[in-house]
């Protein structure tokens, strides 16, 4: 066990030391770190099944090691001394043990090391409504919803009440009071968690996932009844994200659902991380959807498919899709080409605006890639 233990801490150490965001631990592989979006490797032995299982025990609590061994899986957090704090899920596969940890940064960054819309820090102004961060896994999102939940705590007199699956960013009380509950820990699930929050007598609350049919409708009602309300969804586009939540709902909840939202929505950020070409690191793009009356409107009318054409006039309100931002952050050379296709939602209509040299590049990219691919 002490041979584990000092094993982990060290691979812990090379992750906080090379500001790695995650580190992976799997059978038949050498420890990886994601290192500004791209795995590598680190230079040590290749990992057995009895490997991975000492790491297991080195980390996770008793309590966590007998639910993967029941169920297959398990998700904590936990701190590394005051190094850091990590997110971790084991999960078994082909009857061993994986293991990824997810390093959470200890500063918040602000606004502006963001590159957050301006408007956003008004929002969080509001008494009422929901405000919708998305994006994939590992886009960031944890990141974007701490600084706005720190940014209120410092600034407003608030009750905020945090659901989350781990906690990730700890919120001591500033200005405003912090409570942070876990899930599996301090409440069973999303769902109870906000059927029981209201009784605590919140002014926001911070929804880690909105991951169920009953988590979205409660969300929906607490913005409804008079509370700041933030939430994540795993979409890619302010248009999706608004269908996918009127989607999830049984077809004849779904008209009812669209007009909730288009009197509680306040805004939906959608964001992608993507590696810097300029420079080591990750930069955001994101795509902003600010709810105007008109933008209330077609979501009551069931006419979402104009809300792009909203987003592409709302410029005033710092609205802006995500692959104009994307666009943005190659022409100022912060981003190359390969990502810039990589991570827009709409590619084809990139290529076709290219210039002459910009798809000569795009032919050349190509090519490396279908001979690595024949490699």
């Amino acid at each position: 066990m002490a041979t584990s233990t000092l094993q982990i801490e060290k691979l812990l150490q090379v992750v906080i030391s090379n500001n790695a965001s995650d580190l992976h631990l799997h059978v038949g592989k050498q420890p990886t770190l994601r290192l500004h979006g791209r795995l590598r490797p680190l230079d040590t032995k290749v990992l057995d099944g009895d490997d991975t299982m000492a790491l297991m025990k080195a980390i996770a609590p008793q309590r966590y090691q007998q639910e993967v061994e029941e169920e297959g899986s398990a998700d904590f957090g936990f701190s590394f001394g005051d190094k850091g704090r990590f997110r971790v899920a084991i999960f078994k596969q082909r009857g061993n043990v994986s293991i990824t940890l997810r390093l959470i940064p200890t500063k918040l960054m602000t606004f502006e090391e963001l590159g957050l819309p301006p408007v956003v820090k008004t929002l969080l102004n509001r008494p009422r409504g929901i405000f919708l961060v998305t994006g994939p896994t590992g886009s960031g999102k944890t990141t974007t919803l701490a600084t706005m939940i720190n940014h209120i705590n410092e600034t407003l007199e608030r009750h905020i009440v945090t659901v989350e699956d781990p906690i990730e960013y700890y919120h001591p009380h500033k200005r405003s009071m912090v409570n942070q509950r876990e899930v599996g820990i301090d409440v069973p699930s999303f769902s109870e968690a906000l059927r029981r929050v209201l009784r605590a007598d919140p002014d926001v609350i911070m929804v880690g996932e909105l991951r169920d049919l009953e988590t979205m409708a409660a969300a929906i009602r607490a913005a409804e009844t008079g509370h700041l309300v933030f939430g994540t969804l795993h979409t890619t586009s302010a248009l999706g994200t608004i269908n996918r939540l009127v989607d999830s709902f049984p077809t004849d909840q779904q008209e009812m659902i669209r007009v909730q939202l288009a009197t509680s929505l306040l805004a939906v950020l959608s964001q992608q991380l993507c590696p810097r070409s300029d420079m080591p690191g990750r930069t955001a793009a994101f795509e902003f959807l600010y709810c105007t009356p008109a933008t209330s409107n077609l979501i009551r009318k069931n006419e979402t498919f104009r809300i792009e054409s909203v987003i592409q006039t709302g410029r005033k309100w710092g609205m802006q899709l995500l692959d104009e931002s994307l666009r943005g952050l190659y022409h100022q050379g912060i981003i190359n080409l390969e990502t810039l296709l990589e991570k827009a939602n709409r590619p084809s209509e990139i290529e076709e605006k290219l210039s002459p040299e910009e798809k000569r590049e795009l032919t050349k990219l190509h090519a490396s890639m279908a001979g690595a691919s024949e490699q």
